[in-house]
């Protein structure tokens, strides 16, 4: 099972030294995989949560690519509404090449509904005009040439019913976010349900979870994946691997911008899983 990083790259501590200094640790870890969000207007209700600077994912990424050399890269997740599906295959294609082969395309529908207007996108349609996407996307990187694509996989966020079905339909990977045990195993279970009606394989299990350790074992009901002692962190991952998980990805940002101007507590927290679970 590849465990992989969700890096935060937004924030008042966020900057290109720390980015750097973020890929650095990460692949010095061990890690296989770094991945990224994405925003592209920072709307009042996305700064509510994730406050400027916030640097664009696929730029960010080509970058890091050039500062690394074996870990994975990745999006968590690219919202596909917010651009046209022939530039998402493009740039996809190209850092995917520049990389060396390294790149994970996770996309999602958005929820920023101020962003989307901002954008002049379609709030409402976000759902169909995803699925329309990923369709164009892969018919790009099939049929043109001049993409070189190579096999970038495609993993699908979202835990909805309609995340589910695009999921089976369109993607490689079903890349749940900060869900508890139980939640995962509820979805894994409506995942395969769907794949079989469809006459499809089950898509690979690839959920990002929370990384946040705490002192005391967290007890309250539904605690989410990777919330709580190490004892209990590592046991979430043991049980992640037992489902079939190929992929996890920690995420140690846990809400407070403030957290971005000490990535050194989240490279210790990251340090630590990494040598309690092999």
């Amino acid at each position: 099972m590849e465990i992989g990083v969700n890096v935060p790259n937004f924030g008042p501590g966020t900057d290109p030294g720390v980015l750097r200094g973020w890929a650095q640790t990460v692949e010095g870890l061990g890690f296989g995989l770094l991945m990224i969000s994405d925003h592209v207007v920072i709307t009042p209700d996305v700064a509510a949560q994730y406050p400027a600077p916030f640097y664009e994912p696929l730029t960010t990424l080509a970058w890091l690519a050039g500062v690394t050399t074996k870990v994975r890269l990745g999006t968590t997740v690219l919202l596909l509404p917010y651009r046209h599906p022939l530039l998402v295959a493009r740039m996809a294609a190209n850092l995917n090449q520049l990389s060396g082969g390294r790149l994970v395309l996770g996309v999602g529908v958005g929820w920023a509904r101020q962003e989307f207007d901002a954008l002049g996108a379609s709030y409402d349609e976000r759902g169909k005009v995803s699925d329309e996407a990923i369709a164009a996307i892969r018919r790009a990187w099939a049929d043109e040439a001049d993409y070189r694509a190579g096999d970038i996989p495609i993993w699908v966020g979202g835990h909805s019913a309609p995340g589910l079905r695009r999921t089976v339909l369109l993607g490689d990977g079903w890349h749940p976010l900060h869900r508890s045990i139980s939640q995962l195993r509820d979805g894994l279970a409506r995942l395969a349900e769907l794949a079989a009606h469809h006459g499809r394989p089950r898509p690979a299990f690839t959920p990002r979870i929370t990384l946040r350790i705490t002192a005391e074992p967290v007890t309250t009901g539904n605690r989410p994946a990777g919330t709580g002692t190490i004892e209990q962190i590592t046991a979430d991952l043991e049980e992640l691997r037992l489902m079939g998980a190929a992929s996890v990805v920690l995420d140690p940002f846990n809400g407070d911008p403030e957290e971005t101007l000490r990535p050194d507590r989240a490279w210790q927290a990251l340090a630590t899983v990494r040598s309690t679970f092999a």
